[in-house]
């Protein structure tokens, strides 16, 4: 239940951030997304541990689900950290700024959803008999609910074009357009410019 709660306080910590992005951009405030992060790994960390005591990975079939995790959150972190302009995305609190609609965020306005979501449903089936598939599911359902918060709330106050993008991608299932999109933009080691989502 305490990873439980550190998680969900990790979900508190990422809303702060958004609210404090848009309206008092405090530099201390700013941290508040990497305390989410901290809270959120510590308590996936602790689940994991409490699996592996309660006689969890222990066939063949919970270490590949294991490895299908670790693949789908390797895409997740290059999702929301590699494949956009790192400091005009975390570090930069200037405005007004644009929307990075290439790659991943060609292929949906929230691709982390997905391998988030696909990260914690393999990780807890890995961890069964422990309790990390029912906290990774809650965890994903506030994931949902928070970039339902930043669709709708904190992106088009941070960027004057959201709107726009929202008319052009789709939300988080991609569609055959989208796929395309994506592939033809897709981020490459000389691309440098864009913005920032």
């Amino acid at each position: 239940m305490a990873s439980l709660v550190l998680g969900l306080l990790g979900f508190l910590a990422y809303l702060l951030y958004d609210v404090n992005s848009v309206t008092r951009k405090n530099a201390l405030a700013h941290s508040l997304f990497a305390v989410g992060s901290v809270f959120l790994l510590a308590a996936t960390a602790w689940d994991v541990a409490a699996a592996w005591n309660g006689g969890a990975f222990r066939t063949a079939w919970s270490w590949l689900l294991a490895l299908c995790a670790l693949a789908f959150g390797c895409i997740l972190l290059y999702t929301l950290f590699f494949s956009l302009p790192f400091d005009e995305t975390y570090r930069s609190q200037n405005a007004p700024r644009r929307v990075y609609d290439r790659g991943m965020y060609a292929l949906c306005r929230h691709p982390g959803v997905l391998w988030f979501f696909l990260f914690y449903l393999c990780l807890g089936l890995a961890c069964l008999p422990g309790r990390l598939l029912l906290h990774g599911m809650t965890f994903s359902l506030c994931n949902l609910l928070y970039v339902l918060f930043q669709d709708r709330w904190t992106f088009p106050r941070t960027f004057p074009d959201y709107p726009a993008y929202r008319r052009r991608v789709p939300f988080l299932l991609p569609t055959a357009r989208s796929l395309r999109t994506a592939w033809l933009t897709r981020r490459s080691a000389a691309d440098k410019g864009g913005a920032a989502l």
